[in-house]
């Protein structure tokens, strides 16, 4: 669910700036000072930006003896550079990142273990799956809680409304969505007049594919005996095959624009040469920023296949393990993150709050911009598959990667993609130790 921002600026010199929290003056709260926390936010759009520091500003207004001091970070590098900070024992108390990061982090005790610190309120609030994404190994054989989960993604529909309504296709709804058959029957119904009925952006498409094998229960990995390895089995092929269908069999997908990146379907789909772009719940704001006048467009519910599952990841809130404020730091994520809170934040970010209450809250329940249809979608989000894979970022960006490309232009059979991505992987994650 990462989004890149070239617009701001690398966070290495911020990481480092300002003092260390509780460094220098000794403990703020024992010397009558203000203990003072760091919070670095990768908030990149205006609107989610400026929820951030509104409620950063709320809090310290609120809390005259914890000041919180908001750090404008970027998603560019900023792993890299919390190593660097984390090194130097000057990292941030409160961090905000996504849950594949905190792997890593927490087997090297960079990160606190939140599992015995957090209020109960905030722990019934969100569901088991989204504490899953942030719930690790500690690197000494146990398993904690390295971070609290507040903004998901999934994929849904993009619709041109004239070309779905005149195609006569059954409209889906949350509770009745469409099955990948229905999807395959309405897109063929909607390619004609030169328009195709679906473009597949897929210039990165391996979470894409995992995240939706799901459907069919395909996880593309399993783990036996400690041991991690790939599998491609036919659950795996259904969502592979059914794509590939789309392409090459039933002409209804268009070829090029396999090489697209999530948003540049956008001009063809505004023109009506697609009918529909499969992609992210935060794609809606720029169909509505950037629709011309008169173009009408819906969001319709993931699909269905056995289940409508899907994996995911969590943007999160962690604490430095060597914060000198912790218990100030979880108190102020306390804050950050409750029901209300989080609905702010989702809104700002176009995403799906995990918290139970939020997700009931009007705003992200009204139909305008199709926030009621994206909210619902997030009752079937499941920790994705890969997300526990150590070796993953290798397998992805070596083997899964080019073979998807691949196979997705018809330069090689499903047989074949099967077999490298489980032959060349399993080679790649043993080096990993599992």
């Amino acid at each position: 669910m990462r989004r890149w921002s070239a617009a701001l600026a690398v966070a290495a010199v911020v990481l480092a700036a300002g003092c260390s929290s509780g460094g220098g003056d000794g403990d703020g709260a024992a010397s009558g000072e203000p203990v003072k926390l760091r919070f670095l936010s990768l908030a990149w759009q205006k609107e989610s930006i400026t929820a951030n520091k509104q409620l950063v500003d709320e809090w310290n207004k609120a809390n005259p003896k914890i000041q919180v001091e908001y750090v404008q970070g970027s998603w560019d590098n900023v792993n890299d550079q919390l190593v660097t900070s984390f090194e130097a024992g000057d990292a941030p108390d409160v961090i905000h990142d996504d849950s594949p990061a905190l792997s890593g982090f927490a087997a090297r005790g960079f990160l606190l273990d939140l599992s015995s610190s957090l209020p109960s309120e905030l722990k019934s609030d969100i569901p088991q799956a989204a504490w899953d994404t942030v719930t690790f190994g500690d690197g000494k054989g146990g398993q904690g809680v390295y971070g609290v989960p507040f903004l998901q993604e999934s994929q849904v529909l993009y619709a041109n409304k004239k070309l779905l309504d005149a195609s006569g296709a059954r409209i889906p709804t949350p509770d009745e969505p469409w099955t990948w058959d229905e999807f395959a029957e309405a897109t063929k119904k909607m390619t004609k007049g030169g328009a195709y009925g679906v473009a597949w952006p897929m210039k990165s498409p391996v979470n894409k594919v995992l995240t939706l094998g799901l459907n069919f229960g395909g996880t593309f990995f399993t783990t036996e005996g400690g041991k991690t390895r790939v599998k491609v089995g036919a659950e795996e092929r259904e969502v592979l095959s059914r794509i590939h269908d789309q392409l090459y069999k039933d002409k209804s997908a268009d070829p090029s624009a396999l090489g697209m990146g999530t948003a540049d379907p956008l001009p063809g789909f505004f023109g009506g040469k697609y009918a529909i772009v499969p992609a992210g719940v935060y794609l809606r704001q720029q169909v509505a920023e950037q629709a011309p006048d008169g173009f009408e467009w819906v969001t319709l519910p993931p699909l269905k296949g056995v289940s409508a599952e899907q994996g995911a990841t969590s943007q999160t809130l962690s604490v430095a393990a060597d914060s000198k404020h912790a218990q100030e730091a979880v108190k102020f994520i306390s804050f950050f993150l409750n029901g209300p809170n989080q609905a702010k934040l989702a809104k700002g970010d176009w995403l799906l709050p995990t918290s139970t209450s939020a997700a009931a809250d009007p705003a992200m329940t009204q139909k305008e911009n199709f926030w009621d249809v994206a909210t619902a979608s997030a009752k079937n989000l499941v920790v994705a598959p890969y997300l526990k894979v150590d070796g993953y970022d290798e397998w992805k960006s070596k083997v899964a990667t080019p073979a998807l490309q691949e196979y997705f232009a018809d330069k090689i059979s499903l047989d074949e993609v099967a077999k490298r991505l489980v032959e060349e992987g399993d080679k790649v994650l043993e080096r990993y130790g599992r």
